[in-house]
């Protein structure tokens, strides 16, 4: 049985793969390339994702990290679409535990404030009802709520609600989702950019190929082309001559440490200036606060960041709820920024366009893009649900499968807690037991300030086509947003791990370090103070 695992030896297999003929070639390599290319794979389709970057470079690995059944959407009347997130994000809890796991929220109630205690409560209600929940939400008083959220301010304050819904890393259930895809016979090969569409009978028949780390060129042929490429989707789509659709907008964050910014529930608020929702919420030992939404009008190809506006939004939100704390730009570790892709309808206000997701099919290019990472599942069936009429020989049951092989139960060991046993089970599934084999002397203790184990960092660099230092500590480990400096101060140590397993020379890791830092200063902390200072 294959292991899903990519090796040393999958570079040098690019072009014998790539030279074979396949059903699907998908094009993007986040939650939505993942998620169809483990649907189709494990229903008998012979299927290659290639992602330009890394995986979950774009938009899946910046998003909120929230699994949610989207609250919002009920007050737009779109209840199917809030079915489906609240049913997918229960299926998720339940499959991916310690990767997808419940997170509570509380919403304060202000005399005053929108949208008012019987309001919420009642969307509230639908909501719980459709995830065939009881008694997953309750309203308290000031007194009570203040226990629960002792750092929020107390004026006006009626009391507030708690309800529940789940939150992630998402890198990390791209990757899981990526090597399921792996284990059943799918291939996912990353730094391998679409250039361009080849096309037969004047329909796409292939892709030409750019390695970006050899600089070889290579074409590959199929019975069907699917661009999963998000906020990206319009660059092929107008190579067959289609108009331009997306509509990208940025959604930034702040990485604050749990001691300055203490939340057990993540706190929910309407932000001051325009009524948009905010959160705050504990995620990996750190505090997540976000996120703003607005036009991002800057080159895709280059890495979106947060501008001194944002930081200002996202501050001012944070001085409104939790006056008391005297929050400052010194208590920020970390930013980080991603771009949506959301179909363009000519609204004025970004966040009044719609989330759904769109599939077209245009001269033999399948696009699907837009929707929510908590519908991954859903949007990749759909997409299948299109491509089979091009396939007239493969015939299959398109109905909702279990997401993850079982995987096997990790052995009691005196060394873990019962939430790091969960957690790499969570995060590693089949392979969780192997993790626990690979580590040595002390790499089972968490990396001080961070819940991530000493040992992921060596498992990564050995299993998870790791090609650049930035894939290691932006998204296979999350220590580029959970520490200070992305975690400089610990790179010692983390290549006395990672430089055997990675094959490096001195040369290559210090090119690679010195890499990482310039663009975890350039993207990843706060723009420079003198142009925070601008009105």
């Amino acid at each position: 049985m294959k292991t899903g695992l990519w090796n040393k030896a999958c570079r040098q297999q690019i072009p014998a793969q790539l030279a074979q003929e396949w059903d699907l070639v998908i094009v993007g390599g986040g939650i939505t390339g993942a998620g169809i290319l483990l649907e189709a794979a494990r229903r008998g389709l012979k299927v290659l994702l290639v992602e330009q970057r890394d995986f979950a470079w774009g938009t899946s690995s910046r998003s909120s990290k929230l699994v949610h059944g989207g609250l919002r959407y009920l007050k737009e009347g779109k209840f199917q679409m809030t079915r489906d997130s609240v049913h997918e994000r229960q299926n998720l809890m339940q499959e991916a535990a310690g990767l997808v796991d419940q997170q509570s929220f509380a919403f304060a109630d202000y005399r005053g404030r929108k949208p008012g205690r019987w309001i919420f409560a009642l969307g509230l209600a639908i909501y719980d009802l459709m995830a065939g929940q009881r008694g997953a939400r309750h309203y308290y008083p000031a007194d009570e709520f203040l226990q629960l959220a002792p750092h929020i301010g107390q004026d006006g304050l009626n009391g507030g609600m708690c309800y529940i819904d789940a939150k992630t890393d998402d890198a990390r259930l791209v990757l899981r989702v990526l090597q399921e895809a792996q284990s059943v016979g799918g291939v996912a090969l990353n730094y391998l950019a679409a250039k361009k569409l080849l096309r037969a009978d004047g329909l796409a028949s292939g892709v030409e190929l750019l390695d970006a780390i050899t600089g070889a060129s290579h074409r590959v042929h199929a019975k069907v082309i699917i661009s999963a490429t998000g906020a990206w989707a319009d660059g092929l789509r107008q190579q067959q001559g289609a108009p331009a659709k997306i509509r990208p907008l940025r959604g930034s964050h702040l990485v604050l440490p749990a001691w300055r910014l203490p939340v057990a529930q993540a706190i929910s608020l309407m932000h001051p200036k325009d009524g948009r929702p905010v959160f705050a919420f504990p995620w990996e030992g750190v505090t997540l606060v976000g996120t703003t939404d607005v036009d991002h009008s800057a080159d895709l190809q280059i890495e979106a960041k947060i501008t001194p506006d944002e930081v200002r939004y996202l501050m001012a939100a944070l001085e409104f709820q939790f006056p008391q704390l005297h929050l400052t730009l010194d208590d920020i570790i970390a930013t980080y920024a991603g771009v949506r892709p959301v179909i363009d309808t000519g609204k004025a206000d970004p966040s009044k366009e719609g989330r759904d997701h769109a599939v077209w099919l245009e001269q033999g290019l399948l696009t699907v893009t837009g929707g929510k990472l908590t519908t991954f599942r859903l949007i990749a069936l759909d997409a299948l649900k299109h491509v089979a009429p091009l396939l007239p020989h493969w015939q299959a049951d398109l109905s909702i499968t279990p997401l993850f092989s079982p995987g096997q139960a990790l052995p009691l060991d005196k060394r873990l807690g019962s939430q790091q046993s969960q957690r790499l089970q969570g995060h590693y599934g089949q392979h969780a037991v192997a993790v626990l084999a690979a580590a040595q002397e002390g790499e089972l203790e968490p990396i001080a300030g961070s819940e991530t184990m000493w040992v992921e960092l060596r498992w990564a660099a050995r299993h998870e086509a790791v090609l650049h230092l930035e894939d290691l500590l932006l998204r296979r480990t999350r220590l580029g947003l959970l520490l200070r400096g992305g975690g400089g101060e610990i790179l010692p140590r983390i290549r006395a791990i990672c430089q055997p397993e990675l094959g490096w020379s001195d040369a290559q890791w210090e090119t690679e370090q010195a890499a990482y830092l310039a663009l975890w200063q350039s993207h990843y902390s706060l723009p420079p103070r003198a142009q925070m200072k601008e009105s």
